[in-house]
């Protein structure tokens, strides 16, 4: 994926965000993975980004 910025992407540095990702574990059922598979494909981006994009858009602290 690209950054689409004109940003090269480095070791241990943000890239699309001010802060680094962490590693985390969600469950999911084959049918949610599936979708969200398909949401990012059409999207042309990864389903990692796709939930970053919802969470940061549903943000209850900006609330």
């Amino acid at each position: 994926m690209s950054t689409g910025k004109g940003i090269k992407r480095t070791r241990n540095q943000p890239a699309l965000h001010s802060e680094l990702k962490e590693s985390h574990r969600i469950h999911l059922t084959p049918t949610a993975w599936s979708k969200l598979q398909k949401m990012a494909a059409v999207k042309a981006t990864s389903v990692s980004e796709l939930i970053e994009g919802w969470a940061r858009k549903n943000n209850i602290d900006d609330e």
